[in-house]
């Protein structure tokens, strides 16, 4: 997973897979618990976390966490990114995902790559 692979310096692989562990069990608490809100661009079919926040994401992306959500989160979790797909009018775009389209803003704007 690309995630795994920002590393600080002298952080091991399995530090850093430790971590992301962490920031997406974090994660799932969050949207579980409705503290933290999937954002689906209507435009794009990207996703954002809104009130995910920045020191608990660990330099985990918005698209790599909805992969190891969609993967491995809880059911209450991947319930509510269906409900953000729903309230979007779509489905999250793995293809968008893919080419980089993302927000910085918890999803109030989207855009492309760096």
């Amino acid at each position: 997973m690309p995630c795994d692979t920002q590393r600080r310096p002298n952080q091991t692989f399995d530090q850093r897979k430790a971590e992301v562990r962490t920031a997406i069990a974090r994660l799932s608490v969050l949207l579980a618990n409705g503290q933290a809100k999937a954002i689906v661009s209507r435009a794009t079919g990207s996703v954002a976390f809104r009130g995910w926040a920045e020191g608990e994401t660990a330099r985990v992306t918005d698209a790599c966490a909805y992969r190891i959500v969609m993967a491995t989160g809880s059911a209450l979790a991947k319930q509510a990114i269906a409900k953000a797909e729903m309230l979007a009018g779509r489905t999250v775009d793995r293809a968008a995902l893919t080419n980089g389209w993302h927000s910085h803003d918890g999803g109030e704007t989207f855009h492309k790559g760096h």
